[in-house]
């Protein structure tokens, strides 16, 4: 585990949060590029919510002639069995649990933290959520896929077999395919998890149904 937490941005809800987001971004973003999402949301006033939105740490990305950016792994390759850098993924797992252990030592309970993500982030979100011993709230993975699905069945923790998994994607994603997404729903249900799929209209993106169905769950799992 790293000894420094990852930066990050912050936007509380309401007074004295007693639920937290940990939402994390795609591929050459950063943690202010979802921020903006919050107040998209309108969650109720009575739900005090701390999002926390990590900037991922800087990297030369392959397929991108090797340009630094901020990613969560190296994309080596399109081709799926390649295109997770599993020793990124590993290392940026870490990190993040490093950032809900330090929310839980804050005060919040394991059942009342969120793991999100979108894209790069998204496949973070899953592979920790999957994994993680600690029973959490919920585990959302946007516009996503996973890294090494034959893996889950060895390593797949049973304290989040029963967590929601909200999974969403837009059909006409040119970036990840929603074939992709759906096979990594396929392999969450075929584990056990008790995961759900969403498609959308859209590209590789957000659309307003999407944040309106995220309000929607995030108030679910939070209550």
């Amino acid at each position: 585990m790293t000894a420094e937490l990852l930066p990050y941005v912050e936007v509380n809800t309401g007074e004295n949060p007693q639920a937290c987001v940990i939402w994390l971004h795609g591929l050459g973003d950063s943690g202010n590029g979802f921020a903006p999402i919050v107040p998209e949301l309108h969650l109720p006033e009575s739900m005090a919510v701390r999002f926390l939105f990590p900037h991922a740490p800087e990297r030369a990305v392959t397929i991108n002639n090797g340009m630094v950016m901020r990613a969560w792994y190296d994309i080596k390759s399109f081709d799926l069995d390649n295109r997770a850098d599993l020793t990124g993924v590993l290392e940026s797992m870490e990190q993040v649990n490093a950032l809900v252990e330090a929310q839980h030592e804050a005060g919040f309970a394991y059942d009342k933290i969120v793991l999100a993500g979108f894209s790069q982030g998204g496949v973070i979100a899953l592979h920790l959520g999957s994994r993680i011993k600690h029973k959490i709230a919920g585990i959302m993975a946007l516009s996503t896929y996973m890294c090494k699905p034959e893996l889950l069945a060895e390593e797949a923790a049973q304290e989040n077999k029963v967590t929601p998994v909200m999974m969403a994607h837009g059909v006409q994603d040119p970036v990840v395919p929603v074939a992709l997404g759906k096979m990594a729903f396929d392999a969450l249900e075929q584990n056990g998890f008790s995961a759900t799929w969403q498609t959308y209209t859209m590209q590789h993106s957000v659309c307003l149904q999407e944040v309106e169905d995220i309000s929607t769950w995030l108030q679910k799992v939070l209550a």
